[in-house]
């Protein structure tokens, strides 16, 4: 199980999203610390689907991506640097922890930062 939620937490924090919405429980919460919490799936869904059209035309660069994990909980503290069609980029880090019950993701906890652009 350790595998299941360690690839899931990856996928959902490395923007791959929609590999993650078939492992997210129907009453899913996401609490998104200093901005609202997102509740229920298709809602959870509907934010993810908004981040990513936010990054279409952003290209995203992690340069630090680690993982941990076991079987009901995964945190991932990545920092990403997200560069414009402009080029003009930010660095945000963040953490990720993710809370499992009978191998569906019920809560998320992410923690963000946007640090000075190297």
């Amino acid at each position: 199980m350790t595998n299941h939620t360690r690839a899931v937490a990856e996928a959902f924090s490395g923007h791959r999203f929609a590999d993650a919405y078939d492992h997210l429980a129907p009453a899913v919460r996401w609490v998104v610390r200093g901005e609202e919490t997102t509740e229920g799936k298709d809602d959870v869904i509907a934010a993810c689907e908004q981040t990513l059209t936010e990054l279409t035309n952003v290209t995203t660069e992690f340069t630090r991506f680690v993982v941990a994990a076991d079987d009901d909980t995964a945190a991932v503290d990545a920092t990403g640097r997200y560069t414009g069609p402009d080029g003009t980029a930010s660095v945000v880090s963040s953490c990720d922890i993710f809370e499992f019950h009978e191998g569906l993701v019920v809560r998320i906890t992410s923690y963000a930062v946007e640090e000075e652009a190297r």
